[in-house]
């Protein structure tokens, strides 16, 4: 059977991409419009009141919060191209008979659900506490657990497509060192894994609740259910404008990991004669 049997049509193909654009944006759409809301009519107020004085004290645990969010996304981060990609890096290279067991562990925690990892996390997280306090980014070793099967996923897919094997012998055999063949040689072309490890980590953390409510600590999910109490459209607009976050870096993410354009050369033409 061929392929153009078995892919659909131009028709089919606009018809799904219609209802699953519809599927996320209509939500998206009225949570919008209730943001907008006031009273009887819709207008920017509840925007705008973001930036109130006078609403500063309810509004200072989302904000607080979402500071919280921002510095774990960058831990977590840097723990995902610290820790975890070099680890998937020397599993392929030195030690291939030890891959389908690394994988069975890396993939685990997202078969655990949240609120028994916690139950694992307390009692490690009381010594963590005594150590390096209490501060919100220490959830980000927590969340490296949690992004761990995602980002494995999404590196181990790059490095599945080149041979890292060959790549880093030949810069061996020109004399680099491990850490120039992963940062100079390897990196480069794992490049478009690294990064959607990276998003899937920022947006995991950015709509994280479980952890860090049960381990009382003060993040941006956190944050919207506690001014929810008071303020009904605050949450919502956060909701937004992480999204909205996210999309961004999505674009961006895309724009630096897509293949670059192969510049041709010009070709050469004879010198007229004077």
């Amino acid at each position: 059977m061929s392929a153009g049997l078995i892919a659909p049509s131009r028709t089919t193909r606009w018809i799904i991409g219609v209802l699953v654009g519809v599927a996320f944006l209509v939500p998206l759409a009225a949570t919008l419009l209730h943001t907008l809301r006031d009273g009887d009519g819709y207008s920017v107020a509840n925007w705008t009141g973001l930036f109130d004085p006078a609403a500063a004290g309810t509004l200072r645990p989302l904000w607080i919060g979402l500071g919280n969010s921002l510095i774990l996304a960058l831990v977590t981060v840097a723990i995902v191209l610290v820790l975890i990609a070099p680890t998937i890096i020397l599993v392929n290279l030195r030690f291939p008979q030890l891959k389908r067991a690394f994988e069975f562990v890396a993939l685990l925690p997202i078969s655990i659900p949240a609120i028994v990892l916690v139950v694992g996390l307390a009692p490690i997280y009381l010594q963590v506490s005594r150590t390096l306090g209490t501060g919100a980014w220490t959830l980000a070793f927590a969340y490296g657990i949690t992004v761990l099967p995602f980002a494995y996923r999404a590196i181990q897919a790059s490095v599945d497509a080149i041979d890292i094997r060959t790549l880093s012998e030949a810069a061996r055999s020109l004399g680099s060192g491990w850490i120039t063949v992963v940062l100079r040689v390897l990196a480069p072309n794992l490049r478009q894994g690294l990064l959607a490890a990276s998003l899937i980590s920022v947006a995991v953390v950015l709509g994280e609740f479980t952890i860090a409510s049960l381990l009382n600590r003060q993040v941006l999910q956190t944050a919207m259910v506690l001014v929810s109490k008071q303020d009904v459209y605050a949450p919502a607009i956060f909701t937004l404008i992480a999204l909205v976050f996210v999309f961004i870096l999505l674009l961006v993410i895309g724009g630096i990991g897509g293949p670059k354009a192969v510049r041709t050369p010009r070709p050469l033409t004879k010198a007229k004669p004077q």
